[in-house]
């Protein structure tokens, strides 16, 4: 077993399209400043797909917008940490070279395409903006541009939707539209947060194989943030699970299925309903709720809500980060993995 501290993340891979390191992430409240993301670090390789998971409030999209520097402002602040894309670092960059890079190279799927979506304006005026910012594109070249990629999404009569406005389209419609907007320019890396929340299982699913079909086609990189890990079996090659601001574990997601260490994970794989279960019997949960950033401990953020019993000295004690089998890693609190 290879031990190193947390705020070490395993490196190495030239394939890596983006590094996290160490980011710490914090907002100023009525309260003082509140740490939501602490320490956390996670590779993401070309052409390939993470999945960070976890409750909601676990750090997932705050992480997100740190790596996009899309963080509320003047409230959020990114106090240390790496964020490397292909080979530059996005925390340190200049706002003008970053906002080249955010929406270019670098493209968001928000959850909710309703407050993503412009209401006042036609959707191919939205495609346009993101051409004509970005690449100086002529706005008769960009408004085709714009059809052509409504096509490619899979929406039907893109000459005719194209001058249609968000509330004339369906939900699932509005989310390829979003689909669409954030791979214009032909980004290497799009962050979707949430991207099927708002759909029925029906859409979710064709909006998922969209996705993929999309990243084979182009050979972008992908970072889905999700609660559903249904989600992440069926579309991710390596999974993050997030809780209270932390990866407790970080794996392959065939890895994580078939042998989750922390008990955290084994908690959220525990909770998926089964086919073959008994009928009306109780579902499984985990007890309990994330706690508030202002009730953080500084060792095992878990163990409130665990079944195994804690000591002291395990909240007070940042666990080690450590590799527990071939690029397998988790935050190992000896009670949580013990």
């Amino acid at each position: 077993m290879i031990n190193t501290r947390l705020t070490k993340v395993p490196t190495g891979q030239s394939d890596n399209l983006l590094e996290v390191r160490n980011l710490v992430t914090a907002f100023d409240t009525d309260v003082g400043q509140l740490t939501a993301v602490d320490g956390v670090s996670f590779e993401v390789r070309k052409g390939q797909t993470l999945g960070i998971v976890g409750e909601s409030g676990c750090g997932k999209s705050v992480t997100a917008m740190s790596v996009m520097r899309l963080l509320p402002q003047p409230m959020g602040k990114i106090l240390g940490g790496d964020v490397f894309f292909d080979g530059v670092n996005l925390a340190t960059l200049p706002r003008d070279e970053m906002r080249s890079i955010r929406g270019n190279r670098i493209s968001m799927i928000f959850q909710e395409p309703m407050t993503a979506l412009n209401p006042v304006h036609p959707i191919g005026k939205q495609i346009c903006e993101v051409l004509t910012q970005h690449h100086d594109m002529n706005p008769d070249i960009a408004w085709g541009k714009a059809i052509e990629m409504l096509e490619k999404v899979g929406i039907p009569s893109p000459e005719i939707r194209v001058t249609e406005y968000p509330h004339q389209l369906s939900g699932g419609m509005r989310q390829r539209v979003v689909i669409a907007i954030a791979l214009a320019c032909g980004p290497e890396l799009v962050i979707a947060d949430e991207p099927t929340t708002a759909l029925d299982v029906t859409i979710q699913a064709q909006i998922l194989d969209l996705m993929k079909s999309l990243q084979r086609d182009l050979g972008m990189s992908i970072i889905l943030i999700t609660h559903d890990l249904g989600v992440i079996a069926e579309t991710c090659d390596e999974v993050c699970v997030m809780y209270a601001g932390r990866v407790v574990e970080r794996a392959s997601a065939r890895e994580i299925f078939a042998k989750p260490r922390h008990a955290y994970t084994q908690g959220l794989l525990h909770s998926i309903p089964r086919l073959n279960g008994t009928p009306k019997t109780k579902l499984n949960t985990i007890d309990g709720m994330v706690p508030a950033l202002k009730d953080l401990k500084p060792g095992c953020r878990f163990a409130p809500r665990s079944e195994r019993k804690h000591e002291q000295h395990h909240l007070e004690e940042r666990p080690d980060f450590q590799e527990v089998g071939q690029n397998h890693w988790v935050e190992a609190c000896p009670i949580c993995v013990g």
